[in-house]
């Protein structure tokens, strides 16, 4: 049999490397992992659990961290509680710092218990503040809640949503658009006026409609993974009538008669040496579609129909921030929608320069 070569993939050069041959790609690539890192070890890096809550401090600005102590010399670092009062002239909740008592701040220090990496007992905190001391270092929202372990709780679900959807749309669009392409006649014909319907639909007033009617008494996990299928049983359609149109092209290639001269079945033929030669386009597209998984899912959540409370994700805690009043107090709470944004732009940056990588012709375009 013909041996199968890969018609445009990359010209053998690794991958990584090409991305990091890109400044804009590499700086791209080292926040993506330096965002997956803090979420995946939210445990060990956020300094409270992500149940804990402190109605007191409500909207409390964040902790400032000092390590110069009065005298002007260097000291270990250490911050002040703060006070809660009511300002009656300005009829404002207000927050000031006691500064009677410090409160050390200390490193790698044991703390509650966890599980590392999910399965490892741990209780060992990358920071944390002596007993007494509240350390929050982007401030509370409004029932008290430290909006930096939440920040890193609620990444485990905004940054992981769309690979998770890519392992559900991106198989089905290949098979479904490999075998329509291959096939051909009144089979392409029908499969490519189903997936046209599909794409037709509007996928996020769809998303709207689906994420309302489910049930009040939903747990978080249940909705999530109900949000990750209807992403992915939404985005396989246009996916799936690009990979058709390449293979129209690569079934006349010599390797594929050889495999059909052989005796090969459809489907081994469209699985073993087609579709692999697809990947140049498969790897591009799944790189720029994890930014519209990571938005859909905020916008659901922000409007109240994703992930709910008391659980986090950078969509439901962003919806704190559209009072005009907390933007302009409290801009801390916008501290997802900039997550959000680097996120998105961070993986934009990445499937750009391996899509200029795969076909140099579409920096000319």
């Amino acid at each position: 049999m013909a041996k199968i070569q890969d018609i445009n993939f990359v010209h053998k050069e690794n991958l990584l490397k090409l991305v990091l041959k890109d400044k804009f790609a590499r700086c791209a690539f080292f926040v993506l992992v330096f965002l997956y890192l803090a979420v995946f070890l939210a445990s060990f890096i956020s300094p409270y659990s992500k149940d804990y809550s402190n109605r007191d401090k409500a909207y409390c600005p964040p902790s400032k961290i000092y390590i110069i102590n009065e005298k002007g010399k260097l000291s270990f670092p250490y911050t002040y509680n703060y006070i809660r009062f009511f300002d009656k002239e300005n009829f404002q909740t207000k927050y000031i710092e006691d500064r009677t008592h410090k409160y050390k701040v200390s490193y790698f220090t044991k703390g509650e218990k966890y599980k590392l990496f999910g399965f490892i007992p741990f209780d060992r905190h990358f920071y944390n503040v002596e007993k007494g001391g509240e350390l929050y270092l982007l401030g509370t929202d409004i029932n008290g809640r430290d909006n930096f372990s939440r920040l890193l709780y609620g990444g485990q679900i905004s940054l992981t949503i769309g690979f998770l959807a890519l392992l559900v749309s991106f198989p089905l669009g290949m098979i479904y658009g490999g075998i329509s392409g291959y096939l051909g006649g009144k089979t392409d014909f029908i499969m490519m006026r189903i997936a046209e319907a599909i794409m037709s639909i509007p996928s996020f007033y769809l998303l709207i409609i689906l994420a309302s009617i489910l049930p009040a008494n939903m747990t978080s996990v249940q909705r999530f993974t109900l949000i990750v299928l209807i992403l992915a049983l939404i985005g396989w359609a246009g996916f799936s009538r690009v990979v058709r149109g390449m293979v129209l092209s690569i079934k006349k290639k010599e390797f594929v008669i050889a495999s059909e001269a052989l005796g090969a079945s459809n489907l081994r033929t469209i699985v073993r040496h087609i579709l692999p030669q697809t990947l140049s386009y498969v790897i591009v597209a799944m790189t720029l579609s994890v930014p519209s998984f990571i938005l859909s899912e905020s916008g659901l959540s922000f409007l109240g129909l994703g992930i709910q409370q008391p659980d986090a994700s950078w969509g439901n805690m962003l919806k704190e921030a559209q009072e005009f009043i907390n933007i302009v107090s409290r801009p801390w709470l916008l501290t997802p929608g900039f997550l959000i944004f680097v996120a998105v732009l961070s993986f934009n940056l990445i499937g750009d320069t391996i899509r200029d990588a795969v076909d140099p012709n579409s920096k000319e375009r």
